[in-house]
């Protein structure tokens, strides 16, 4: 597990939120393992001796104590991932997860914010205090580009080039990508510049982080939660609207614009074409949901 871990940092470049994700994961099979399965020391449980049961028997666990499928399917590709390493080094002849299923998905996507939502929000911070022009690029930001929080709060002022609105960002797995935004962020970060060198304080010369917090240091991706939160309590938004959120907003309003798939898949830093397209699933839902509600004709007769 151990090296498995330490070559998804150095050679991989997985993020320390994934990494942490995958070793949650592990150990909790681990302790499975050891206690319901095995009945063993989790040091003395070899690779050998896990098998395809074991896995099945370990998700079928996870259901019963209500994790999700989502959280199921994380786990299971961190036990692909691991097993697929020990038989790369020669640990293991065969991958005794390749034959197990992952738990079949709903198509259901966080809400999105609708016009009129999306304005309440942003318009909730107003004012000329440094951390509330701070906190203004944030949502502007976060709604103009799409970005995850994480790549958000690693951002850097050489990331940004404000004349071009456009921004370089390190997405998931170490991949940059280059991502535009418009006008109303640009002069809220414009705003935010201002006075960005009165609230740094302690921050490495080496290093210029866009949003730092009250400290004058980098803000961290919990606190952008912690914001969003904030100002989504002030706008009287209902509950359920998170940082990520905006995201999906960023990606729905493109797609009902006439947004095609590839571009938005690049400006979100999708790996995979399958997980933009979810967006398109969603979107065709909802239209016949409104259609079967508001036409006539739609409604079967009794």
């Amino acid at each position: 597990m151990e090296r498995f871990l330490e070559h998804l940092e150095e050679e991989r470049g997985f993020s320390s939120h994934t990494l942490r994700a995958y070793r949650k994961d592990l150990e909790l099979f681990l302790q499975f393992l050891a206690v319901d399965f095995l009945s063993q020391e989790p040091t003395a449980i070899r690779p050998e001796s896990v098998d395809a049961l074991a896995i099945r028997s370990f998700l079928a666990s996870q259901a019963r104590n209500g994790l999700g499928r989502r959280s199921q399917a994380r786990s299971l590709s961190a036990l692909r991932s691991l097993l697929r390493f020990a038989c790369r080094e020669g640990t293991l002849i065969r991958n005794p997860a390749e034959g197990v299923r992952s738990p079949k998905q709903t198509s259901s996507l966080p809400r999105h914010l609708r016009p009129g939502e999306v304005e309440n929000l942003l318009e909730a911070a107003v004012g000329e205090e440094p951390l509330v022009r701070r906190d203004s690029a944030i949502l502007e930001l976060l709604y103009a580009s799409g970005l995850r929080v994480s790549e958000l709060a690693g951002l850097d002022w050489p990331d940004l080039d404000l004349e071009a609105r456009t921004l370089r960002v390190m997405g998931k797995g170490g991949k940059e990508r280059m991502v535009p935004f418009g006008q109303p962020a640009a002069q809220a970060l414009a705003r935010w510049l201002e006075v960005w060198e009165g609230v740094r304080k302690s921050t490495p010369a080496r290093q210029e982080p866009i949003f730092l917090n009250y400290r004058g240091t980098r803000l961290s991706a919990r606190s952008v939660g912690r914001i969003v939160d904030r100002y989504v309590e002030k706008a009287a938004l209902a509950a359920g609207v998170h940082p990520h959120t905006l995201r999906h907003t960023f990606a729905t309003h493109l797609l009902e614009g006439g947004a095609d798939l590839r571009t938005i898949q690049e400006l979100l830093g999708h790996s995979s074409l399958s997980t933009t397209q979810r967006y398109v699933h969603l979107e065709i839902e909802r239209l016949l949901q409104v259609y079967r509600e508001a036409h006539p004709r739609a409604k079967a007769k009794p």
